[in-house]
């Protein structure tokens, strides 16, 4: 049976980073919700508001969520290493199936309105993104989460995976962000620059996201603010007890 991980200190500034990084991403999302309702119309599964499904979608799956899930192992550090990993495999699984709402929704509003797909360079950036992403979830699950797999193999593919994690998160934070941007232009045309209120809190709006996706590449950063070592070691000591349990005849 997993316990908790005994004496492991917390940074004193990772929490309020923590913090800052989730008000930051709710308050991203509210403006988000925000500007699809007060100059989008709101958003709904029918008609002209389906495109607005998209947008929301993407924010609170590849932004907010996505990068909730890799500050799991920062914030809880001193639980069992296999509850973490569940919990981070369940936010990514989360941030998948609504990103695949506002993509569905999107190719459906552009098919009902005969409108062309993946010409622009936001929608090309957003399916290499996107299936990057699913191709990242499902060989972490099946060399994390799946038990098959060996430790060596599993020591030898975490710094891989570690870095296409941050890396796709970057890329989709660059995406929205992109975007947006299309989305206005589309909108507002040469009005854009007059300094249009839409304009000006969709900028914010922008700033907002380029400001989470820093912080959580910051926090991601700090080497000392990682789970400890003995946590590490604990956890696969723990894995390997099981293992070898599970294995042995009395368990059977």
């Amino acid at each position: 049976m997993e316990s908790g991980l005994g004496p492991v200190s917390t940074p004193g500034a990772l929490p309020y980073y923590v913090a800052f990084s989730q008000l930051l991403g709710l308050t991203v999302v509210a403006m988000t919700g925000a500007w699809l309702g007060l100059y989008r119309g709101g958003i709904a599964w029918e008609g002209t508001l389906q495109f607005n499904v998209h947008p929301l979608c993407m924010v609170i799956g590849m932004i907010f969520l996505q990068g909730d899930a890799l500050l799991v192992y920062r914030v809880f550090r001193k639980e069992a290493k296999r509850t973490t990993k569940v919990l981070h495999g369940l936010l990514h699984v989360f941030a998948f199936i609504i990103a695949l709402v506002g993509l569905v929704a999107v190719f459906d509003y552009h098919k009902k309105k005969s409108y062309a797909d993946l010409y622009s360079l936001h929608s090309w950036c957003g399916i290499l993104v996107f299936v990057l992403y699913f191709v990242q979830w499902f060989v972490g699950f099946s060399f994390f989460l799946f038990p098959g797999a060996s430790f060596s193999l599993r020591s030898r593919y975490r710094p891989q995976h570690i870095f296409f994690g941050a890396t796709i998160f970057l890329l989709s934070v660059g995406t929205a962000l992109l975007g947006l941007k299309e989305a206005l232009l589309f909108k507002l045309g040469s009005q854009y620059s007059t300094f249009q209120p839409e304009g000006v809190l969709a900028n914010v709006l922008g700033l907002l996201l380029a400001c989470f996706g820093v912080t959580v590449l910051y926090i991601l950063a700090q080497a000392d603010w990682k789970r400890p070592p003995q946590a590490e070691e604990q956890a696969l000591s723990m894995d390997f007890k099981t293992l070898t349990e599970g294995d042995s005849p009395s368990s059977q």
